[in-house]
């Protein structure tokens, strides 16, 4: 029964002192992970993202892709901001079209009838968002991949899965040697 408890006792020290290092190593990015997290979850409620605008105009026929592609272009060349279009979130019922940018966080919004700028706004949710998962490096460091982000998922993770099991079994073990010594 001693030499039970007494292996219990040395599984519980490395299970403590690995935690232990475990977290402290993590802290900072499991704090961001939720704070970013939560500020994502709010982001509608604290207008981290412009509110989609509607068009008012519904009687003409629907501008093609490549003219709202063109005005978006022009428009942002000439706030001297790169043009390289990350995508285009169309919206016929709504009448309006999202140009989100590679480069930068602006959205601008464009009547799809009228070809009229309705909004220009910063995505501050998607710099969040790229906090959060970590790819914010690979944006700063114009890195192509995916690497920074992954490594970044990864390590967070795994890390998170061995403080849950460590703990558990923090908590198990020690109720274990009490159970034993009676």
């Amino acid at each position: 029964m001693k030499s039970k408890n007494k292996s219990l006792a040395q599984s519980v020290r490395w299970y403590r002192k690995w935690h232990r290092y475990t977290a402290m190593l993590l802290l900072t990015f499991i704090a961001i992970v939720s704070l970013s997290g939560i500020l994502l979850a709010w982001k509608d409620e604290l207008q981290l993202k412009p509110p989609s605008q509607k068009s008012v105009t519904t009687n003409q026929d629907l501008l093609p892709l490549s003219k709202i592609e063109t005005i978006a272009i022009k428009h942002i060349e000439d706030l001297n901001l790169s043009s390289t279009i990350n995508r285009i979130d169309y919206r016929p019922r709504k009448g309006i079209a999202k140009v989100r940018f590679q480069t930068h966080f602006t959205e601008l919004q464009i009547d799809c009838y009228t070809g009229k700028i309705l909004s220009q706004k910063i995505r501050t949710a998607d710099i969040i968002e790229m906090i959060h998962d970590g790819s914010i490096i690979d944006y700063l460091v114009n890195s192509e991949g995916k690497t920074v982000k992954l490594l970044y998922s990864s390590v967070l993770g795994l890390g998170l899965l061995f403080l849950s099991f460590s703990g558990f079994w923090l908590w198990k073990k020690p109720k274990q040697i009490k159970k034993n010594k009676n």
